[in-house]
């Protein structure tokens, strides 16, 4: 199986050290076929391809987007006949829509042996706003069909504007993941493993609080003796703290994530964790968990915790920040302020 993966974004995106990454750090070993337009830029460096081991096969038509299914089809058993590639790379136009690319790979996995593993959209930190207005249509589709997108330049751009960015961006997609760290922090690994699957933080702590609980909620009831068989428990919240027989775990405890780029110190991080943990200022909090930059280019802090206790320990730079909280009657806006979101 033929693996696909879509980089696009518009020019001067990025694009470029994008696949760099990925060619040089994470599928160096991979025989990879890179198919790029020739619609108004050279994408990637012919030499370094060269180099590389990289076969380009160039689409006469010029736009992979505004060609025709069959003739993109076509290429693309071309290329997988002559080359028998593990990964092929689509680097289409910026100037073109990504939903067409997108039906045109699921289309040809109808008949060939390949899959779309990936469609990611590069887009300049800087630009977002001005493309978002002057290219509409164009660049939100590019953004609406994006599994993740990649801030670029993030690095050099204000952080507030960095910050609005990524607001505009979940407007037009609440799901992808959103990459604002900048790329020479990440590796080439771990930018793979981020398109190839979407994050699951939030939904694995929930998981796991559910399955504590529920554990908990057994032991509860094993307490319980057979004469209180025709009493009924709805009046009451038990040992555990809530009705088991009319309460689900969705209805019990709410969960509340957020991302985030603005850095924080260990003093500044251990404060909201002491008062997370010992207070009720955030709500009932059972469960938090994350991920934050400091000022420190490369420095992160990662923290566990659970009630009256915590853990701080530093980690590698993740694709953006991250922290997750389970708990219940959680104060949301409290938890925005002190994570840096007014």
């Amino acid at each position: 199986m033929t693996k696909i993966d879509i980089i696009s974004g518009f020019l001067g995106a990025g694009k470029t050290t994008f696949i760099k990454k990925l060619l040089e750090e994470a599928i160096a070993g991979e025989q990879v076929v890179l198919i790029e337009n020739e619609f108004g830029e050279i994408g990637i460096d012919g030499g370094f391809l060269k180099d590389a081991g990289i076969e380009i096969r160039e689409m006469n038509s010029g736009c992979i987007c505004c060609s025709l299914v069959g003739d993109f089809g076509a290429s693309l058993a071309e290329v997988i006949t002559k080359y028998r590639p593990e990964r092929i790379i689509i680097e289409p136009s910026g100037v073109g829509k990504l939903s067409d690319v997108v039906k045109a790979v699921v289309d040809v996995s109808a008949d060939m042996e390949v899959e779309l593993n990936s469609a990611v959209t590069i887009v300049d930190a800087a630009k977002c706003k001005m493309y978002m207005k002057n290219f509409g249509e164009f660049f939100n589709n590019q953004i609406e069909n994006a599994g993740t997108i990649v801030l670029s330049r993030t690095d050099i751009t204000d952080a507030a504007k960095v910050q609005k960015d990524v607001d505009m961006l979940r407007e037009k997609n609440r799901d992808a993941v959103i990459i604002t760290t900048p790329l020479a922090e990440l590796s080439g690994a771990q930018l793979l493993e981020i398109i190839e699957k979407h994050d699951t933080m939030l939904d694995d702590l929930l998981a796991e609080v559910r399955e504590s609980r529920q554990h908990h909620d057994g032991e509860c009831h094993e307490h319980h003796h057979d004469g209180e068989e025709g009493h009924d428990h709805h009046h009451g919240h038990g040992c555990c703290g809530h009705d088991h027989d009319h309460h689900h775990a969705d209805e019990v405890f709410t969960s509340w994530g957020m991302e985030t780029i603005v850095p924080v110190t260990h003093d500044q991080l251990e404060d909201i964790l002491k008062r997370l943990a010992h207070t009720e200022e955030f709500g009932q909090v059972l469960r938090a968990k994350g991920m934050l930059p400091t000022e420190n280019p490369g420095e992160w802090l990662y923290f566990d915790l659970v009630p009256e206790q915590y853990e701080i320990r530093e980690g590698r730079p993740d694709y953006t920040g991250k922290v997750c909280v389970i708990g219940a009657s959680l104060e949301e806006e409290a938890l925005n302020s002190v994570f840096g979101r007014s």
